[in-house]
């Protein structure tokens, strides 16, 4: 890893509702506790997907997300594992709302921080697939880097893993 990996706790400072929407605000939400994990990812499908340098998601039991207005629609894009990203898009905007991963666990939302109202929370927890980051970008000494993705259970906080464990072994059953 090319950055300290021992960070433990959430940049979050607190657990209170967020709200947050799309562009057109036909989708709103309320994110009611804070994220297992924030990524910063600067992988090349992020970018094409966000037009930006990198995206911020972050992850959440699907069930502390309230959608409070809207139908956002499904579609699936490609990602390198084969696998397939599942992304809630607004029907009318278009912007992404919240993503599932392939790996079929939608107990679990990553939901685009850009679409939180107060956009400085949550800050990332780590940057992954820094092996594609923009030259141009400096990332801050203070938030662990990988160049591609990492252990679970060497940066996440306990206390998240266990969170983590719930949905997804209800989701496996």
């Amino acid at each position: 890893m090319s950055r300290s990996a021992t960070r433990m706790t959430m940049a979050a400072p607190d657990d209170a509702p967020h709200d947050g929407g799309c562009t057109c605000r036909a989708v709103s939400d309320r994110v009611s506790q804070r994220p297992l994990f924030v990524h910063c990812c600067h992988c090349r499908r992020c970018k094409r997907e966000t037009g930006s340098a990198f995206v911020l998601n972050a992850m959440i039991e699907s069930k502390a997300v309230k959608l409070l207005s809207g139908a956002p629609e499904a579609v699936t894009t490609p990602t390198a594992s084969g696998a397939g990203q599942k992304i809630a898009r607004c029907a009318t905007c278009k912007v992404a709302v919240w993503s599932h991963d392939g790996s079929g666990v939608e107990a679990i939302r990553l939901v685009r921080v850009g679409i939180i109202d107060d956009t400085s929370r949550p800050p990332p927890d780590v940057h992954i697939f820094t092996s594609t980051q923009a030259p141009w970008l400096t990332l801050p000494a203070d938030v662990p880097a990988v160049p591609e993705f990492y252990d679970r259970k060497t940066l996440w906080p306990p206390a998240s893993l266990e969170r983590l464990a719930r949905p997804c072994a209800r989701t496996k059953r």
